[in-house]
């Protein structure tokens, strides 16, 4: 080996550790920084506005003093919930994730009256998803050109045409 190349060798490798370290900084400074955003979404609860329907209260003042819940749920008798959560991302194209959620339950006897208040935590059960933006449908999902080419019957006929004459002249 030459001296010349080996001097190139050792400033290629020196020019690499320099930018591997460069980055390494950077995405230290990002995640010490606290750099990303807190996002808040859904209805918060203050205690004053919740003094204001006691156990007793019709629904229509639970209507007036909190507003229209999140949902609502019907089985024996009726809930209002009115969910709020907190999530949080690091960087603005990452995911965001939760990290408090908090849900108020007013349920209603049969005569339209509150019967109790509830308030539920991240620690009580199921985080609920409000961003899904997404019907779940049973089945496999397949792109338009794999259904074209493993489907029955027309579908293949027409992939196997549409194939048929390609790349002759």
């Amino acid at each position: 080996m030459t001296k010349r190349y080996i001097i190139s060798n050792l400033n290629v490798l020196g020019r690499a550790v320099l930018v591997a370290s460069l980055c390494a900084t950077t995405l230290a400074a990002c995640t010490t920084a606290n750099v990303g955003e807190v996002l808040h979404q859904g209805y918060v609860v203050d205690q004053e506005t919740l003094n204001l329907v006691p156990v007793g209260s019709s629904r229509e003042q639970v209507l007036l003093s909190l507003g229209t819940p999140s949902t609502t749920a019907t089985f024996d008798n009726e809930v209002f919930y009115y969910i709020s959560q907190t999530r949080k991302r690091p960087v603005a194209f990452m995911k965001p994730k939760i990290i408090d959620q908090s849900i108020l339950a007013v349920y209603f006897d049969k005569e339209g009256v509150v019967s109790q208040l509830a308030h539920y935590t991240l620690q009580d059960g199921k985080v609920v998803d409000m961003l899904s933006r997404t019907t779940p449908t049973g089945g496999k999902e397949t792109s338009f050109l794999g259904q074209l080419l493993s489907g029955p019957g027309a579908g293949q006929a027409a992939a196997r045409n549409l194939f048929r004459d390609f790349g002759k002249n």
